[in-house]
């Protein structure tokens, strides 16, 4: 059955000019969703390639040091869809503080989507519901620096705003008047907690990512904390134990149809097609972030094999060689302070592994040098490149 749109268009007056801006019905859609056919089969994928993706935190000997740079690389695609430039090297370099030459504004906002997510996934183990509440807190880490902090953080907004366009009235799409936001987030909110029906976890992250976008509530930072509520409501609903699932490459590859299906369902209430795309997004990243896990498994095992033929003179190679894959560029002062050595062992075993091209160093300079661990940074660099 054909649905003729998912709300209404409400009157508001911007700057002297009448717009028509957009209210969406609450969720869930009515008529209800059609899931046969080629979008059943479309989410069994994606629930079988989540499967798979949690079950890789058990066979990884340490899901911290993999989770550490893969969450810092999901912050560096999401924060490029928006627009900024820093890739995860700049990321992690900026981490250690002492690293010149960084640019501070695109990666201080790289950093605090970092903060963002680890706060949220932090405050749903202590027993949080995912509410409203929780969202304006990351909200407000999200925008606490850099260009975002004047734009009312952790404040569901009270001005109107516009998507494309130079103002409202020649916009692609008008979100719904301030009055009518707390309204909007409220239905959001209640549909999160299974009222008045409960919804699949897939399918409720996905409705419920379309309904943020639709409503954006904030003045700024609206698409970072919509992709972060996709992993905080599948690690809440229990579909992951950790927080492994990051669309950000997928949307960055796919924006211009990504947009168009949101469009298409405020406009037509094409939600099935918006959901067939959500679901094989999510079965292609889940599938990749498996595949992403074994090569850097195997890189490791590999260079460790390599490090322990070296018997005794390998000395601390081996520990530093297991820290750096939790901070593959480092410097050794701060390798002494994760791996609890001293800086005359660290420097004595990054030797080790340069000798064996496992670890580079990357400044050139008597001091203040950096390492970087080459073979596992190419790995999580992939897609990373800036738009």
């Amino acid at each position: 059955m054909r649905r003729a749109g998912t709300g209404n268009f409400e009157n508001t007056t911007v700057g002297g000019e009448t717009v028509r801006a957009f209210l969406p019905e609450p969720l869930p859609p009515q008529p209800p969703l059609q899931i046969e056919g080629r979008l059943r089969d479309s989410l069994d994928r994606a629930l079988i390639a989540l499967g798979r993706l949690d079950g890789v935190s058990s066979l990884l000997p340490d899901t911290h040091l993999f989770l550490y740079t893969y969450v810092r690389k999901e912050a560096v695609l999401s924060s490029q869809i928006e627009g900024t430039q820093s890739t995860l090297s700049d990321l992690l370099l900026f981490e250690l503080e002492e690293a010149p030459g960084v640019p501070v504004d695109d990666v201080v906002e790289v950093s605090n989507y970092v903060a963002a997510l680890e706060h949220g996934l932090r405050r749903l183990r202590g027993g949080f519901p995912l509410s409203n509440r929780l969202i304006r807190e990351i909200h407000e880490i999200l925008l606490s620096r850099g260009r975002g902090h004047a734009r009312a953080p952790g404040e569901f907004r009270r001005s109107q705003n516009w998507i494309g366009g130079t103002r409202p009235g020649d916009a692609r799409y008008v979100p719904p008047p301030p009055h009518r936001v707390e309204e909007a987030m409220g239905r959001l909110e209640r549909f999160l907690h299974d009222q008045p029906v409960g919804t699949p976890a897939l399918l409720k992250a996905a409705m419920a990512h379309v309904q943020f976008e639709t409503i954006h509530p904030f003045l700024d930072g609206n698409g970072r904390v919509g992709r972060l509520l996709i992993t905080l409501l599948l690690c809440t609903e229990g579909v992951l134990r950790e927080p492994m699932l990051y669309l950000s490459l997928y949307l960055k590859q796919h924006r211009s149809r990504y947009y168009e299906l949101l469009d298409g369902v405020r406009r037509d209430g094409e939600w099935e097609e918006w959901i067939a795309f959500f679901a094989d997004g999510v079965a292609e990243t889940a599938q990749g972030a498996v595949a992403t896990a074994h090569r850097l498994l195997e890189v490791a095992d590999g260079d460790r094999d390599r490090i322990q033929r070296l018997g005794r003179r390998a000395g601390s190679a081996p520990l530093v060689h297991h820290t750096l894959q939790r901070n593959p560029i480092c410097t050794i002062s701060r390798l002494a302070q994760k791996s609890k050595l001293t800086l005359p062992t660290v420097s004595k075993a990054l030797q080790v592994l340069v000798e064996l091209g496992i670890v580079r160093e990357v400044t050139g300079k008597k001091r203040h040098r950096i390492y970087r661990y080459d073979a596992y940074m190419k790995i999580l660099d992939e897609g990373t490149e800036p738009l």
